[in-house]
C-alpha cells in the first residue's frame, strides 16, 4: 500500500482510509539539496528510460523463468533503476528478507515510490498494490508479471478477501511486500502501521520481516525523496533525479513470529516500533556491519 501505488483518498472513500499530515512544506527547496548539472541530469533521465523501456521485453521474459531466473532478472533491473537515477545502494545486516522458497511478510516504512524499488533491489518482493496500477504503461505490466497482490482501497468490505488472497500467496512460500502506514511520511515522522496484513502472516504461520528504509544525503537524512501532498509522480521523479550523493540504505530487521505478540495488533505495534527505531538510530548506538551493493 503505497502513496506511488495508492493515490491520496478520494471524496467518498471510506472513514479508515489512512490520511498523512505530511506535504510540500516537508520537501526541502533547490537550494536546500546538494544537486547535479542540467548535463549530468539529461543523462540520468535518459538511462532512466532505456532500464523502464527494457522492462516490456523482461515482464514477458518473466514468467517462463524458474524462481531462480525471476528473482535473479527483477534485482537486477531494480539496482539498474537506482544506477540509472544515481543513487548508491546499501544493505545493513542480512543480504535477504526470507530464504529461498520461504514466504514472509515484508513491512516498512513507506516514504515514497523509490521505496519499492530498494526493497526489490535486495530482495524482489510481490508487493500488495492498488487495482488501479494493473493499467499503469510498463510498471502496471511489471507489476503484474512478477505477481503483485492487487487491493481495492475504496471498498472496505473487499478487505477480508484482501487478507485472505495475501495469506495464500504467503502459504506459497512467497516473500510479500506491504506498507503498513497506508500512505507515505515525509520520514521525519511516521504513521500508524494498519494491523490487516499482519493477520494474513499470522494465518499463513510466516514470519514478519520489519525492514527500514533510509534516505541520505551528505550522510544526513533527507526528505528531498518524499512523495507526499500534491506532489505528481513526474515531479518526484525529476527531484530525485536531481540529487546528488543519494545513498539508500536498506536494514532488514530481526523476524517476527507469532511467538512475538499476542496477536496481529500487538504485532504490527512492535513491527512499527522496530522499525521507527531504526529508521533514524540514536548517533551513540555506533556503527552497523554495513554490505556495500554490488
Amino acid at each position: 500500500m503505497s502513496h506511488a501505488v495508492l493515490a491520496p483518498p478520494t471524496p467518498g472513500s471510506h472513514p479508515w482510509m489512512p490520511v498523512s499530515p505530511c506535504g510540500d512544506h516537508c520537501i526541502p527547496g533547490a537550494d536546500e539539496t546538494p544537486g547535479v548539472g542540467a548535463a549530468r541530469r539529461a543523462l540520468r533521465f535518459g538511462a532512466l528510460f532505456l532500464v523502464v523501456l527494457s522492462g516490456v521485453p523482461i515482464a514477458a521474459l518473466y514468467p517462463v523463468l524458474g524462481p531462480r531466473g525471476r528473482q535473479w532478472l527483477a534485482r537486477r533491473w531494480f539496482r539498474a533503476v537506482l544506477r540509472a537515477i544515481g543513487a548508491r545502494l546499501v544493505v545493513r545486516g542480512e543480504p535477504r528478507f526470507a530464504g529461498e522458497g520461504a514466504g514472509a511478510l515484508v513491512v516498512g516504512n513507506h516514504c515514497s515510490w523509490l521505496d519499492i524499488v530498494a526493497l526489490d533491489a535486495v530482495q524482489p518482493v510481490r508487493m500488495l498494490a492498488k487495482r488501479e496500477v494493473r493499467s499503469w504503461p510498463v510498471v502496471g505490466w511489471f507489476a503484474a508479471a512478477t505477481g503483485s497482490v492487487f487491493v481495492d482501497r475504496e471498498r472496505l468490505s473487499a478487505l477480508p478477501g484482501t487478507v485472505a488472497d495475501l495469506a495464500a500467496v504467503l502459504r506459497e512460500g512467497a516473500v510479500v511486500g506491504v506498507f503498513p502506514e497506508g500512505t507515505t511520511w515525509c520520514g521525519a515522522a511516521s504513521g500508524r502501521y494498519r494491523s490487516a496484513p499482519f493477520q494474513a502472516a499470522l494465518d499463513a504461520g510466516v514470519p514478519v520481516r520489519p525492514v527500514a528504509v533510509r534516505y541520505l544525503v551528505n550522510g544526513s537524512p533527507t526528505s528531498a525523496v518524499a512523495f507526499v501532498g500534491a506532489d505528481t509522480l513526474w515531479h518526484s521523479v525529476r527531484r530525485v533525479v536531481g540529487l546528488r550523493g543519494l545513498v539508500v540504505e536498506v536494514e532488514p530487521l530481526p523476524e517476527l513470529t507469532n511467538r512475538s505478540a499476542a496477536d496481529r495488533r500487538e504485532l504490527a505495534a512492535l513491527a512499527e516500533r522496530l522499525v521507527a527505531a531504526a529508521t533514524y538510530p540514536d548517533d551513540a548506538s555506533g556503527p552497523r556491519p554495513q554490505r556495500a551493493a554490488a
